[in-house]
Parts: structure tokens; C-alpha cells; sequence
């Protein structure tokens, strides 16, 4: 089993590198392996709604790591996204990637468990918490939960070793993703998925 983080700071060891390095070491010693994948900070363009994804299955633009997160994500078993939290929301750069690995192609990531994971110095850890978490929910995947909202506090990786709070919050994250993931690979064999009505789009435009 294999889960991508995704760390969508534009620091590569900073303050959200340090709190997905809490989730993998806890996903590792379950024996789930992990790569975090940075972002970097380079320009990273947004979704222009072109529609070729339905086509191809990937985005247009191949200048960005848009395109490899897309290959990365549909091997993996689970994904944990990172973010810092600017102006109480999550970074721009990183939604403008995620828009672009989502957006007609969330059939591919049905049923991997998914969690989001906020850096901040002190508030906007739930708008963003929201924000990131409803690219899963509108894919058919299993949030998964920790002891309370997957946030850490501190403006240096040392302060937000810190936050002893936050550091557990992080363990418990991914032991409950190792559980998850261990859950639903003994109940394949047993459980088949749900099965997938055809999609019904409305528009209320008449």
C-alpha cells in the first residue's frame, strides 16, 4: 500500500513539510509507504475549463507537475495534501493544481482515502481544512478523521514541533489512514464497491 502527499507549500522543509512528515512516519511504521511531493514555487496555472481532460484524461498545460500528480495519485492507494494557510485560505498555487487534478477526473480516485492537513501561525485553519477537503468529498472518498481537525501551529518546523497537540493530532491521522487503507484491502475479496448510478447533472437554468 502507498499513499501521496502532496506538500503544496511553496517552502519544501518548512512548517506543512514537517507536519506531513509526522503522518508518513506514522503510515511507515504501519508498513504503508509514502513520497511527499513538493510543489515547488514555480508558477502553477489554473484551470481554464477547456474540457480536454474528458478527453485525454489529462490537463493541456504540461509545464507544471499538474499532469504528474494525476499518474501519481490514480497507482496510489491514499493521499494526504498539505497546505499553508494564507489569508484563512489555502494556498493559491496549490488549489489552482488541485482544480486541475480533480476536475473531470475524480472518477479515477473513487474510494482512496484522503485527508487534508493546514499549517498556520494562528487563524483559518478551518476554512482551509474545508476548502481542501472538498476536492475528496466530491470524489466518492473516504475522509479520513484524526483526534480533531488536521491543523499545526507555528511559523518554523521547531515551533510547530512544538505543538504537541498538533504532532499527535498528525500520528493519529495516519494510523487511522493505515487502518483505512488495511480495511478496505481485506474487504475487496467480500465487498465489492458501490455500485455507480449514471450521473445526473442539473442546471438551473431553464
Amino acid at each position: 500500500m502507498h499513499v501521496l502527499m502532496i506538500n503544496g507549500s511553496p517552502h519544501e522543509k518548512g512548517c506543512t513539510y514537517t507536519a506531513l512528515s509526522e503522518v508518513a512516519g506514522q503510515l511507515e511504521a504501519e508498513g504503508v509507504s509514502t513520497n511527499i511531493l513538493h510543489i515547488g514555487h514555480k508558477p502553477i496555472r489554473s484551470c481554464i475549463a477547456c474540457y480536454k481532460c474528458f478527453e485525454t484524461g489529462y490537463c493541456v498545460f504540461k509545464d507544471d507537475p499538474a499532469n504528474t500528480c494525476i499518474d501519481l495519485l490514480q497507482e496510489a492507494d491514499g493521499l494526504v495534501v498539505g497546505s499553508p494557510v494564507y489569508y484563512a485560505g489555502p494556498n493559491g498555487a496549490l488549489t489552482c493544481l488541485l482544480d486541475r487534478m480533480f476536475f473531470g477526473k475524480s472518477a479515477k480516485y473513487a474510494y482512496k482515502p484522503a485527508a487534508a492537513v493546514v499549517s498556520l501561525r494562528r487563524g483559518g485553519a478551518s476554512a482551509s481544512f474545508d476548502r481542501l477537503n472538498k476536492y475528496f468529498t466530491i470524489s466518492s472518498m473516504p475522509v479520513v478523521a484524526s483526534q480533531y481537525w488536521n491543523a499545526v501551529h507555528g511559523t518554523t518546523p521547531d515551533e510547530v514541533r512544538q505543538d504537541l497537540e498538533g504532532m499527535q493530532v498528525m500520528r493519529t491521522l495516519g494510523r487511522n489512514m493505515a487502518w483505512l487503507l488495511k480495511c478496505i484491502a481485506a474487504a475487496k475479496a467480500t465487498v465489492p464497491y458501490p455500485e455507480a448510478e449514471t450521473k445526473v447533472m442539473t442546471n438551473f437554468v431553464r
